[in-house]
């Protein structure tokens, strides 16, 4: 079940104007800048960035896996997705466990941060480029993402919003 409180935010974020159209854009070039062949060093999970991240910019390296709990982790036609919380259970690496339907994983990670992804453009908009296609991503994917990361502490729900500028993806196991 997804929290009520997040709705609106990724709303605002799906109805952000878009910096220009796709067609300018050469989404080859984009991926080889922001595709990082190695994994950053110093990645960090997202509760371990809420601890270390204030209001105010700073660089990190966070890991997670692209998930929304219950909800859709990628915006159409947007460099941005979410994460959550890789699981470090035994059980969580076990073939089809799907985290947002595991009520176990639910209770754990019910004050894990997540962590909203985007990557901006020259123009400092979200590039109009949807990451799936950008990246290859799907849900679920573990990934390390690099780039600067606030946590406002004041918000109703525990986000982070993270703007990267480089991606790793995690081989599956």
């Amino acid at each position: 079940m997804s929290h009520p409180t997040l709705r609106p935010f990724l709303l605002l974020l799906a109805l952000a104007p878009a910096s220009a159209l796709a067609l300018d854009l050469d989404p080859a070039a984009i991926r080889q800048q922001l595709m990082l062949p190695a994994e950053p060093a110093g990645a960090i999970t997202p509760t371990a960035a809420k601890q270390k991240l204030t209001a105010a910019p700073q660089p990190i390296v966070v890991a997670g896996r692209i998930g929304a709990r219950g909800m859709e982790p990628f915006l159409d036609g947007k460099a941005s997705f979410v994460l959550v919380e890789i699981p470090a259970d035994d059980h969580a690496k076990k073939p089809g466990h799907d985290a947002d339907n595991c009520p176990f994983c639910k209770k754990k990670n019910a004050n894990s941060p997540m962590v909203a992804v985007q990557f901006l453009g020259a123009d400092g908009k979200p590039l109009p480029i949807d990451a799936r296609k950008l990246f290859g991503l799907a849900k679920g994917a573990d990934v390390v993402v690099r780039g600067a990361g606030v946590f406002d502490a004041k918000l109703a729900i525990p986000i982070i919003q993270l703007t990267a500028d480089g991606v790793h993806v995690r081989p599956a196991p």
